[in-house]
């Protein structure tokens, strides 16, 4: 039997953001918004076991899309708020640093990149610094609603949210704004730990 999905506490206050990201957008967007991707996914889950039980396998394919949207909100949700610290801002350090000097050439490029690919996006979806482990290439990508555009292999670093609901209360649809307030509180710490993680464990795993 599959195990639960739980929705992760926050790891600080809802008004520690302020003033990028307030109280009220923090308290919806995790309690209401997060919450509901992983009943979706356990609910999922379910019914694919379900469905198999019963030779329902007509009803594979819906639910399988279900699945995919609601646990890469799941995923995407538990990367995004430790992506996030009121200690944030700044630049990355260390390893992480000298890739993005090394991929996008200067730190300044990458987050004029990351913030064009983040405010360019059509509809709802994540802007995604991921690292490749195949060719050990970190890429900008868009991803789209909640299900991953991301490549087999590709392990996230570091995400932002641009779904409204993920903004609208305090920047309304002006998208700039948010994600310029956004770097104030970007966690390099935590992302260049992931980075570091996928370097280190990932190295071989696709392809031996």
């Amino acid at each position: 039997m599959a195990e639960q999905y739980t929705l992760p506490e926050l790891p600080y206050d809802y008004s520690a953001l302020e003033p990028h990201i307030s109280a009220r957008i923090m308290e919806l967007h995790h309690d209401k918004h997060h919450a509901t991707y992983v009943k979706g996914a356990n609910t999922a889950v379910e019914q694919l076991a379900e469905a198999r039980e019963s030779g329902n396998l007509a009803a594979v394919p819906k639910l399988t899309r279900d699945l995919a949207f609601n646990l890469g909100g799941h995923v995407n949700h538990s990367i995004f708020w430790n992506n996030m610290s009121p200690d944030g801002g700044d630049k990355p350090v260390g390893e992480l640093a000298a890739a993005i000097d090394d991929q996008f050439g200067s730190f300044d490029k990458f987050r004029e990149h990351f913030t064009t690919a983040a405010t360019t996006i059509q509809g709802s979806g994540w802007a995604v610094l991921v690292y490749d482990q195949l060719g050990g290439n970190l890429f900008i990508e868009q991803l789209k609603d909640q299900q991953s555009d991301i490549q087999l292999g590709g392990t996230p670093v570091l995400q932002l949210d641009m779904w409204e609901h993920a903004f609208y209360l305090d920047y309304q649809n002006v998208k700039p704004d948010y994600v310029k307030a956004w770097w104030n509180i970007v966690n390099w710490a935590d992302a260049g730990a992931r980075f570091d993680r996928a370097v280190a464990q990932t190295k071989g795993l696709l392809l031996g």
